[in-house]
């Protein structure tokens, strides 16, 4: 079929070389966002991103989490931004606003700035749930979302390498 391109692969150390990555941490729930930081930090050397070619940013919590990382994707010194922080639902409906407005916001930052700002966040119910799903036998959260910042890099800088090329 004309027009169609072939499934990419996820990512290549080759097409990466040179790039830059940004890890936000939020602060809340800060010894479970450690882990997802952990987490992120492990995928990005896995993929042969070297340690000093990473920057670590801190926040206070998920909310600030979008505030920060468009100042950091708009510098335009990044591949990719990803964000890692930890909602855990209580008594009152504050879960769903920080939730809600840290997803959207990260999103916005990727449309507006077309650099990779992906979401490992975790929104869970309960500290186990959380637990869970940062590093424990649901996953982590943080790997995952530089996993998807990485793919998305690769993607944006093959999609710009065929058009330069033409």
């Amino acid at each position: 079929m004309a027009g169609r391109a072939p499934r990419p692969q996820r990512r290549s150390e080759s097409s990466l070389a040179g790039a830059r990555f940004a890890v936000i941490a939020a602060r809340f729930n800060e010894k479970i966002c450690e882990r997802l930081l952990a987490g992120a930090l492990r995928a990005l050397t896995s993929a042969g991103v070297p340690e000093s070619a990473v920057d670590v940013h801190w926040v206070p919590g998920s909310f600030e989490l979008p505030q920060a990382a468009a100042l950091l994707a708009r510098t335009r010194r990044y591949a990719g931004v990803v964000c890692v922080g930890c909602v855990i639902k209580g008594e009152t409906p504050h879960f769903d606003f920080v939730a809600g407005q840290a997803a959207a916001g990260i999103q916005r930052v990727g449309l507006d700035t077309g650099v990779p700002t992906t979401f490992g966040v975790i929104t869970a119910l309960t500290e186990a749930q959380a637990w869970a799903r940062a590093g424990g036998e649901v996953g982590n959260r943080g790997q995952e979302a530089a996993e998807a910042a990485l793919e998305m890099a690769t993607f944006i800088r093959t999609v710009r390498g065929r058009r330069s090329s033409r």
